[in-house]
């Protein structure tokens, strides 16, 4: 009978996310999809997505009144149409920066920048000539804002371009519809459009440029912090292990060649060296760590040291902040990855086709995955001999060696080959 009343008993109703919950939520599908390589640069676009998006969909409304104005004199399907175009794309631009990466903000923005130029095309369509009654048309007054949209779409140089192109054509269209026109007010329209663009295209680029050198600076430093940091290591493990030969393995051996007859002393003492070289063996020697960035960078720059064009993709989860890699794993890995590179590159050519190389870095809470894939020649697994130490010990052996590593490789003649290697940094395989 409970059984039954449980069951009859009415559902609570599930109460709807709060505004905090969502927000948190955004930004953890955010920071998931974030390049620690390209970190700076990321947040940069992101934010100058985000605050376009606000400033397009503001001066969309406050041009309301003076696109009534003018639409006097125009087709109503073109005032509808223009104001589509013109200022459509920022809401989506806005919101595209708060949930997305920089290739969709990117694509976004030249979308709006463009349909500026269409807007502006279609204004022999919705005119007739020389009618309106004002100094100026009014998408003549948000140029610099399609130009801004077109500083995070595009390079610098081509985005200079779009703004002689823009102002030019805002230019003429006054000329097309502005009853009273002078060659001063032509020259004057145009040097006020250029010159306010100028400005928001030069403040955009310094900050996207900028935060490309933060990123790029960054990237430097962690590689330097990661090789002095294993050369540290290095350094501390010689000396550990020089100091354990002098004063057990060599006085050890000393004591027994002047014993010259069995001696309690020194069996027991060789038994505490033996002690002393299983413990060394057996203990963590490195106590360096690496975070998520920094282990991705050391691993980035092992493959680009190799061969520069090979992509290196990155995905992060939340919880990736908390990975600390000993430095020791971070070589162990990339000494792997690097052997299973040179392997696709002597062996994975297709004569006529170039052959893509992919490196695919997954960092998670604690762990890290690394999927290195060709579309190469492929081969038979089972038909690799013996001796080709290449695959079995070079990439297989270090990897399952490693404590919480593993690797596993895929290949098929004609179909690539695939390379996986796990490191989990608890010691489960």
């Amino acid at each position: 009978m409970t059984a039954t009343s449980a069951l009859d008993s009415t559902a609570a109703p599930r109460s709807m996310p709060s505004l905090t919950a969502l927000t948190r939520r955004v930004r953890a599908r955010v920071k998931a999809t974030e390049d620690p390589a390209t970190a700076a640069y990321d947040r940069i676009m992101r934010r100058l997505g985000i605050s376009i998006g606000i400033a397009g969909a503001i001066i969309g409304g406050g041009e309301l009144p003076e696109v009534a104005e003018q639409g006097r004199y125009a087709s109503v399907w073109w005032s509808v149409a223009a104001m589509a175009l013109v200022f459509g794309w920022y809401p989506i631009i806005g919101v595209v920066s708060a949930v997305a990466g920089t290739k969709a903000i990117r694509f976004v923005c030249g979308c709006a920048a463009v349909s500026f130029l269409g807007a502006l095309a279609t204004i022999p369509l919705g005119f007739a000539p020389h009618t309106v009654d004002a100094t100026n048309i009014w998408p003549y007054r948000v140029t610099a804002l399609a130009v801004s949209a077109g500083v995070l779409a595009w390079s610098g140089r081509t985005t200079l371009i779009y703004l002689l192109a823009a102002s030019a054509s805002a230019a003429l269209a006054t000329v097309y519809t502005v009853g009273e026109v002078t060659p001063q007010h032509i020259i004057e329209n145009f040097l006020r459009s250029a010159g306010l663009a100028a400005l928001f295209l030069w403040c955009g680029t310094a900050a996207v440029g900028a935060a490309a050198r933060v990123d790029r600076e960054s990237a430097i430093a962690s590689r330097r912090a990661a090789a002095q940091a294993a050369a540290q290591a290095r350094d501390r493990e010689r000396s550990r292990f020089a100091a354990l030969i002098h004063d057990a393995v060599l006085s050890t051996l000393l004591e027994a060649s002047r014993a010259g007859a069995e001696s309690d002393v020194v069996r027991r003492q060789a038994e505490r060296t033996l002690e002393q070289l299983d413990e060394y063996r057996g203990a963590e020697r490195d106590p360096d760590l690496l975070d998520a960035r920094s282990a991705l960078l050391f691993l980035r720059a092992a493959v680009q040291e190799i061969n520069p064009s090979i992509r290196f993709a990155t995905r992060t989860w939340p919880g990736f902040d908390d990975l600390r890699m000993p430095v020791h794993s971070a070589s162990t890995i990339a000494a792997a990855l690097t052997e299973a590179v040179k392997n696709s590159l002597r062996h994975a050519a297709v004569p006529g086709r170039e052959v893509r190389r992919t490196v695919t870095a997954t960092v998670s809470a604690g762990s890290i995955r690394i999927v290195f894939s060709d579309n190469g020649a492929g081969f038979d697994l089972a038909a690799v001999s013996a001796d080709r130490l290449g695959i079995s010990m070079s990439i297989l052996g270090r990897m399952r060696q490693l404590a919480g590593g593993s690797a596993f490789v895929e290949s098929q003649p004609g179909e690539g080959t695939t390379v996986t290697l796990v490191w989990g940094g608890d010691g489960s395989r």
